[in-house]
């Protein structure tokens, strides 16, 4: 290929945007020389894997702008570890197909089984299907919810939001009542994975023995009906007040239990 032309190719190329094609054009011009390949198949392969670089750079884009603690796949995920869990109902999660019914999940159980490394997981495939994510710790997302007008901002617009460390730190009335609006907020509009070391409804830690009852190990639970609120009436004097706390039961979400690590 001439200089001359070279330059000015990659000159347009710029302008267009085609960064990727712009710096390996002589690189795929000199490829398709030596196979000799039609006009055709050169721009063929130009353009394929500039699309594929572009999309690299938006997935990697959509990444950072997640605020993920780390990348961690589901193929990184050692199901040895827990065989007890339904690994068939894990991985029809990432079909994504609870997006698209702006369903939710829960992932319940002891630190160190893995809740985080699945939500980050399902983050990142949803992240290269297009779909705006947003992570955040529970503590982080109370402070956001008191600052004033927080509605529109990405917490309650992303496609998905992880809240991860659900119920490690105590909550007051207020903070539990701004949580519950923001799951109102998102609920049947898009969806939220929350994971916590404890069950909906009681102050211990998620383990086998205070799971096993209800929720029979690690099975998926798929019951379906909307979230609740509980109310209670607190009186003095005539004066009723009524104060909402978030509950949910693990109803209408589905909701994976964790048992104790296993060791080998």
């Amino acid at each position: 290929m001439e200089q001359l032309t070279c330059e000015r190719l990659q000159d347009n190329l710029k302008r267009l945007k085609l960064v990727w094609a712009a710096e390996e054009l002589e690189t795929v011009a000199a490829q398709s020389e030596e196979h000799k390949s039609s006009y055709l198949s050169f721009l063929d392969h130009l353009l394929e894997e500039e699309v594929a670089a572009m999309e690299k750079r938006r997935i990697q884009t959509a990444l950072k702008i997640a605020g993920l603690p780390f990348a961690k796949t589901i193929e990184e995920y050692d199901f040895l570890f827990h065989p007890h869990l339904d690994k068939k109902a894990v991985m029809e999660l990432f079909d994504l197909t609870f997006l698209a019914r702006h369903e939710n999940v829960i992932f319940l159980g002891p630190p160190g089984v893995g809740k985080t490394h699945l939500a980050t997981a399902l983050a990142i495939k949803a992240c290269s299907h297009g779909v705006r994510v947003y992570f955040t710790t529970m503590q982080t997302l109370i402070g956001k919810l008191k600052e004033p007008q927080s509605k529109g901002k990405a917490y309650h617009s992303a496609g998905l939001v992880i809240v991860d460390e659900a119920g490690y730190l105590p909550v007051d009335s207020r903070e539990a009542y701004l949580f519950f609006q923001f799951i109102s907020y998102r609920y049947e509009k898009s969806s939220t994975i929350l994971t916590s070391n404890k069950s909906f409804g009681d102050p211990r830690p998620a383990s086998p023995s205070f799971e096993g009852d209800q929720h029979q190990g690690s099975q998926l639970s798929t019951q379906r009906s909307r979230l609740q609120q509980d109310v209670f009436q607190r009186r003095r004097g005539n004066r009723v007040h009524l104060a909402r706390v978030a509950a949910f039961h693990a109803v209408g979400w589905y909701t994976f239990t964790f048992p104790e690590l296993v060791h080998f």
